[in-house]
Order: structure tokens, then sequence, then C-alpha cells
């Protein structure tokens, strides 16, 4: 830009976008200005307001756009590694957010924050995947593992490596936990079998199954509180 040429419009919206974090806090942002100003750092020398609306029009809302798979989002013009990476670590962002939530507190006890945490992470896959929740005895979170990563529509899972690696950890009680991509929470009769299975194997060996949670964008559906376990 030459000496006495204006600035790019944009430039100046971004300054006015800053400014009001600073003043007014990011609370204060649209969804669609949450997603401008993530990708200003990747698309520097582009407007970037309509590639954050149109970001917005294909998944829905902002945290669809976070847990957009990386090939669905470059399939939007401009939306290349750098912003791609940027949205990626944004989204992980929230997740260990929420999961510290989760730290030192017996899970059983705080189950409103381990359904949020289950949703930022599961919540808008594409794919089902697995996921276990390993606690101690005091039914504090050990680990949380993805186990396999399925079909729109199934998950195989083997109740043996399950119970295998809830040894390994030395855990004392599990919490079985995969999404349903299609949005509709209800088990399925491969769901409520393959749950069966995994608890009569961990029960041999003094290991507690305490809940199955479905988790779909619609909600959650737990297999305690529909009487399946």
């Amino acid at each position: 830009m030459g000496v006495g040429e204006d600035k790019p419009h944009y430039l100046e919206h971004r300054e006015r976008l800053r400014q009001r974090i600073l003043d007014k806090g990011a609370q204060s942002l649209a969804d669609y200005e949450v997603i401008e100003y993530l990708l200003t750092s990747a698309l520097p020398r582009r407007d970037v307001k309509p590639i954050a609306k149109q970001l917005i029009a294909r998944f829905g809302s902002l945290a669809g756009v976070l847990a957009a798979d990386a090939r669905d989002l470059a399939d939007i013009a401009y939306v290349k590694d750098s912003a791609v990476a940027t949205f990626k670590i944004a989204h992980e962002a929230a997740k260990r957010m929420a999961r510290e939530e989760l730290a030192d507190k017996p899970v059983i006890s705080s189950w409103d924050q381990l359904l949020a945490y289950c949703r930022i992470a599961l919540g808008r896959e594409a794919v089902e995947r697995f996921h276990l929740l390993f606690l101690d005895r005091k039914n504090r979170l050990i680990a949380d593992e993805a186990q396999q990563r399925g079909t729109v529509d199934h998950t195989p899972v083997y109740p043996r490596e399950v119970v295998k690696r809830a040894l390994e950890l030395g855990a004392s009680a599990l919490i079985l936990v995969h999404n349903h991509p299609s949005g509709d929470p209800t088990p399925s009769a491969a769901d409520i079998a393959m749950t069966r299975e995994v608890r009569e194997a961990a029960e041999k060996l003094g290991i507690s199954v305490h809940d199955h949670v479905v988790i779909a964008k619609s909600g959650h559906a737990s297999f305690r509180a529909l009487g399946l376990l």
C-alpha cells in the first residue's frame, strides 16, 4: 500500500473488532464474528467477513465450524491449511477447557460438566466414535480414550480390549460414550447388546460400568436413565 493510500476497509473493521473484544469482552461478538476474527491470522490480506458468514451458513453454528471435518472446511473458498489449523486448535482448546472442569472431581456428581465435555468432543463428528472414560475408586477421571472410529452408523467395540485397557490403567469403573451422527441419540439394538457384553466382561473382574451415554446434535441418551443398565 503506497503513501497516502487508504487502508482496505476490512483492516479498519478488524481494528474495531479487536477493540470491541478489549473493551466489552469476546462475548460481545456474534458467532460469525468469532469465526471472522479467527480467520484474520490465517488470511491477513483478505476480507474474511463473507467467508465467516459462508462457513456459518454451511455448518450451522460456531460449534459446527470448529468441529467440522478438515476436508469439508477446505471446500469453502480460501479456507486452506492455515485456516483449518486455526479452527482445529480452537476446538481442541475448548475440549481441554471442558475436560479441566472435570479434573479431580467425582464424575458422577459432575454430570452436567461431563455431558458438556462429551458434546464438545463428539457431538458433531461425521462418523461414529467410541470413547471410554476410565474412573478411579473415587469416580475421578483417569483417562478418556478413543477406542474406535467407525462409519456413519456403526463402531466395532471389543469387550476384551475394553477390560484389558481398564486393568492396565487400574480403573475401577467405566463410562462408555459414543456419538450418533444421525442426530438421534436413541440407542440401537446393537448398542444395547454391545453394552451388555462389556458390562458382563467388566463385572467378572470387579470393574463397574456406570453408564453408556449416546451423544447427538439433538441431545443425549443415558443407558442408566433409560433402565438399560
